[in-house]
């Protein structure tokens, strides 16, 4: 089973936070759209609009943790290390996801083809892919 079979039946929208905003806009985001992960994009003048990582759940816990009550104005920039983007393709195998997942300690992983971000895979949708193929029935993916 490859990435792609299971974005065709995701909604392709994906929602994005900038760099320079701050966790309590991160935040917001997620939960006015019921997620726990935004792909976050960068301006580089010589690329556009670049993913440069993932801000989750767990980066609002940190920041909780560090700052107090001051995280909610702490910048993104801040809390996602830029240093190694980890992403995947819609080419690639859900074998090859899970072990990206996996290695990396992650639950989420932005799909880039041809540069372009087209979706976010999660370990949900991975998980309610196999059951799936497992029972035949469909399952309920975030």
């Amino acid at each position: 089973m490859l990435v792609g079979d299971i974005l065709r039946k995701k909604t392709p929208r994906v929602v994005t936070v900038r760099m320079n905003e701050t966790v309590g806009i991160a935040a917001k985001l997620m939960r006015a759209n019921n997620i726990s992960a935004l792909v976050v994009k960068d301006v580089v003048r010589s690329e556009g609009n670049t993913v440069v990582g993932m801000f989750t759940e767990r980066d609002v816990v940190r920041a909780v943790a560090e700052h107090g009550t001051n995280a909610v104005n702490v910048k993104v920039s801040q809390l996602v290390s830029v240093q190694q983007l980890v992403s995947c393709t819609s080419s690639d195998t859900i074998e090859h996801v899970r072990h990206l997942m996996n290695r990396h300690h992650i639950r989420h992983l932005p799909v880039i083809d041809d540069y372009s971000l087209v979706s976010v895979i999660s370990m949900r949708d991975i998980a309610a892919a196999v059951d799936e193929a497992i029972n035949g029935t469909p399952q309920a993916a975030a």
